[in-house]
Formats: C-alpha cells, sequence, structure tokens
C-alpha cells in the first residue's frame, strides 16, 4: 500500500530555498535598521506620479516666468543708470487698477506688484497710482486729474480746490525750480473694466466742464409747497413744521400699533444688508450723448500720452477650477506678454495710434515724436466714424465676469462696465499705443540668449548652484557686494591690525 503522504508532494519542494540576505554590518553598527531596496506598491506609484507631475509643472513654469522677467528687466535696466540732472525729477507714469468685478482691490493690487511693478523698479521709474474700489471711482478720478491739469492750463472755473499735501509740495518744487523729467509719459490701465472707466473718465474730463453740474432738484419737496401755498391761499391753516420743513404733529393725534412698531427697524436691517451701488451718474458732468454737441478746450492737446492696457484674467467660481489651475500653471505666458506691453510704454521708444477701419496697415508705427498734422478740431461730422481698436480690447474679459456684475437694476441709467464704449472720434485719435521698436525687440531675443546683457555693461559669471543657496540664506556675500564694500583702514591705530 502507498503511503499517501509521499504521493502528495508540495508545490515547489524541489526548489531550494535561498537565506535571506544578511544585512550590512555597517549599518548595523550604526543603529540602522536593515533597509531593502525594492519598488514601491501601485498607490504609492499612482501618488508621487500624480504629486511629482504637478511639482514639475509649478517649479518649470515659476522657472520661465522669472527668466521671462528678467530679460524685460534687463532691457529696461539702463534707464534707471542714466544720469539726471539735479533740478529734474524722475519721469513718472501714472496707474489705473480697480477692484475685479465680484471681488476685492487686494487682487488688483496684487497682480501689479507680482508682473508690473518689477519692470518698473529695475527702470527707477516713478509712478502714480489711481484706485478704485467700485465701479465708477476710476472714471471720477482720471476726469478729475484732468480737470486739475486744465485749471493749472489757466482755463476759468469757479472750483476753488483745496490745499492738499500733493499740491504744497507741486507749489515749492515750482519755486525752488524742480521740473519733470523732459521725457514722455504714458497711462498703465489693468483690465478690461478698469480700460472702461479710463476711456469714459479721458472723454468726460476732456469734453465735460470744468465746473460740477447743478444739484438734482427734488420735485416732491417743491410739490409740497406748491400745495401749501394753495392751501394758504384757500384760507386753510397749514400744519406746523419745523425748521427743517417736516410736518410737526400732537402726540396726542397719534396712534401706536404695538404690532407695526417693528417694521421700520426690520427695513432698515434690510437696507444695510444691500451690498453698495455702483458709482451713479449724478457726480457725471457730461454724458455719452452730449459728446457731439461738446467743444473741445483750448488747451486740449494735439495727442495723448501713450497709455497700454493690461491683461487682468481673473475668474471666480467653483465649477471654473479646471481653468483656474490651468492659469495657474502657466504664469509666464502672462509674464511674457505683461512685461512687453510694460517695457514698450517704460522705453517709449515707439507708438503707433488706435487702429480704426480707415486705416491702414502701412502706417500703424510711428516714432512718438510725431505730430498729427490731421484736422481734430473739426466738426465731429467730417471725422471718420466706424469701428476703433479702443473698444475691441481685452474684450474677452468680460465673459469671465461674474455674473452678479451682469444684473442691471432698474433705477440704474447708465453702468460703465456693461455698457459699450462710446469714443469720440476728436478724442479716438489723440490716443496712441506704446509699442516695443524693432531694434529693442531685436535686443530682447539676443538678451533671452544670454548673448547680451545691460547696456554698457558685460554679462558677469554665472555662479553655481551652491554657492547661490549660500548666499541667499546669509552665510555669504557675492562679489559684487564685496567689490562695492569700503575697506576701512586702521582706524584706531592699534598696533598689529
Amino acid at each position: 500500500m502507498v503511503d499517501s503522504s509521499s504521493s502528495a508532494a508540495a508545490p515547489g519542494a524541489g526548489k531550494p530555498q535561498v537565506p535571506p540576505k544578511p544585512p550590512n554590518p555597517v549599518f548595523k553598527m550604526m543603529g540602522l535598521p536593515n533597509l531593502r531596496f525594492r519598488l514601491p506598491s501601485r498607490n504609492w506609484m499612482i501618488f508621487w506620479t500624480i504629486t511629482g507631475s504637478f511639482a514639475s509643472a509649478i517649479i518649470y513654469d515659476r522657472r520661465e516666468k522669472r527668466r521671462a522677467q528678467q530679460k524685460w528687466c534687463e532691457l529696461v535696466a539702463h534707464i534707471a543708470k542714466e544720469p539726471l540732472e539735479v533740478e529734474q525729477m524722475r519721469r513718472k507714469l501714472t496707474v489705473y487698477l480697480a477692484a475685479p468685478p465680484g471681488d476685492g482691490l487686494r487682487v488688483a493690487r496684487d497682480h501689479f506688484k507680482e508682473y508690473v511693478k518689477p519692470i518698473l523698479t529695475a527702470a527707477a521709474l516713478d509712478y502714480t497710482v489711481i484706485e478704485g474700489r467700485r465701479e465708477g471711482d476710476v472714471r471720477a478720478g482720471a476726469a478729475e486729474h484732468i480737470r486739475k491739469l486744465r485749471r493749472k492750463a489757466g482755463e476759468p472755473s469757479t472750483v476753488v480746490e483745496e490745499p492738499s499735501v500733493e499740491a504744497a509740495v507741486l507749489d515749492m518744487r515750482e519755486r525752488i525750480g524742480v521740473k519733470d523729467e523732459p521725457a514722455p509719459k504714458g497711462d498703465l490701465v489693468i483690465g478690461r473694466h478698469t480700460w472702461k472707466e479710463y476711456v469714459r473718465g479721458l472723454h468726460e474730463g476732456w469734453l465735460g466742464p470744468l465746473d460740477p453740474p447743478a444739484a438734482p432738484v427734488d420735485h416732491s419737496v417743491q410739490e409740497n409747497a406748491e400745495e401749501t401755498m394753495k392751501d394758504v391761499a384757500a384760507g386753510d391753516q397749514p400744519e406746523p413744521t419745523d425748521q427743517q420743513g417736516v410736518s410737526v404733529t400732537k402726540l396726542d393725534d397719534i396712534k401706536i400699533d404695538e404690532d407695526k412698531t417693528d417694521e421700520p427697524k426690520a427695513e432698515e436691517k434690510k437696507q444695510e444688508d444691500k451690498p453698495s451701488k455702483p458709482a451713479g451718474r449724478a457726480d457725471a458732468y457730461i454724458t455719452t450723448a452730449d459728446y457731439p454737441s461738446a467743444h473741445l478746450p483750448p488747451t486740449l492737446p494735439q495727442s495723448f500720452d501713450s497709455s497700454i492696457p493690461i491683461e487682468f484674467p481673473h475668474i471666480l467660481g467653483f465649477l471654473n477650477t479646471p481653468i483656474r489651475m490651468y492659469r495657474y500653471l502657466t504664469q509666464r505666458y502672462l509674464a511674457e506678454s505683461i512685461g512687453r506691453e510694460v517695457a514698450g510704454i517704460v522705453l517709449a521708444s515707439a507708438a503707433r495710434p488706435y487702429r480704426h477701419e480707415s486705416f491702414s496697415i502701412d502706417s500703424e508705427l510711428s516714432e512718438v515724436s510725431v505730430d498729427s498734422s490731421a484736422p481734430l478740431d473739426g466738426p465731429i461730422g467730417e471725422l471718420p466714424r466706424g469701428k476703433y481698436e479702443q473698444q475691441a480690447v481685452l474684450e474677452g474679459e468680460e465673459k469671465e465676469w461674474h455674473k452678479s456684475v451682469h444684473k442691471r437694476d432698474e433705477d440704474d441709467k447708465e453702468r460703465v462696465w456693461l455698457d459699450d464704449i462710446v469714443l469720440d472720434p476728436r478724442i479716438a485719435a489723440r490716443m496712441k499705443h506704446s509699442v516695443l521698436s524693432p531694434e529693442d525687440e531685436a535686443r530682447s531675443k539676443r538678451i533671452a540668449e544670454q548673448k547680451e546683457y545691460i547696456l554698457g555693461e558685460e554679462r558677469p559669471a554665472p555662479v553655481p548652484f551652491w554657492k547661490r543657496m549660500w548666499i541667499n540664506y546669509g552665510y555669504g556675500e557675492d562679489e559684487e557686494t564685496i567689490r562695492r564694500k569700503s575697506i576701512l583702514g586702521n582706524i584706531d591705530g592699534e598696533e598689529g591690525a
């Protein structure tokens, strides 16, 4: 009889068992465990692949973004080293920024500091910021800035300007003979919503009057006064009123309803909870319908300072997370585009008029010193009309505005953000857009290829990574800083020093 235990042999019994590899005695002496190198599991492979890919995309994008900004900063850095006379002030630009629709002003400020300010700082240019926290603030600020220039140029006005620190500083500079640098200025407008207000304020400042409009008349008070006069003429005794014209009723004639005493408080609470409405048209000096009948002021220049609209992509909402994630990983393209525009207005080497459907491509680029000889002071009916480039600038940003911004109230007569841009041909023809000249464009490419550096300087030798990290974290100094340091001798006169 055959033994059943011997017939049923265990599988793999013929293979010799390999003993585990003994641990390295060095690790054992150091107190380290026996480390076995093996591939991670499937879940860990998925985790590290996704995490590593996302981190690599961020690192690559930030590096390319830094390189793009460095290229445009090196392109304009020679302006900071140009000598300036003692009685001259550095050229100043004007920056217009407003809170994006549906968000706060801090987002616009961060966008300016991240993409625009580094290039202005590299060129050592001064700038003035006109901010707006709600719709209509930038329009009012831009129009008031132009009206001040017109009053200063000598146009008659009944407005008495209040004393301010800025006016006192400007007056003191004029007394001691300090003047601005004789160089072209410009305006940087951030975002489509700010651009709409900027164009509206430009028209209001140059075409509108210098004196503020009359206060609106309250027709209800006027009708009450007329009714009171009729009652007096008829022999009726008018109700007693206080000093403000409000009727005074005796306490005996008042019946208090306890159930309705809380209604006024509830109404007041509802009014407080409502968000603040955009700036209305009560403070507007001129409307878009009055453009054709407006007369040009005598101080209107033949051409305005150059202006550039800056991209400001801003989208809200949880469902737009994929779009926001893509933009977060591709900030290098935005830095390249904005850097080109800002460098063009900083260098101020070339400018072109905004395109019109009647313009030709050959007459697109012009020098900044070009003097427009077109008859821009004639009647508005004789000037060209049509589609202007200013109306289509950054038009795609309006589709990404929050849906709450597109809602109109019944009492809103005009909304600068929602209404179409209305241009007067006499003003639109005087606007210019700064661009890079072909020479500056070629030099920027050479800078990107590491073939050229700041004008008048040679590119320094590359610093190794370990040395750069050593310097950045405060353990050393670069050669440029050491060379600028003043070497002091033996001040105390000690021997052996």
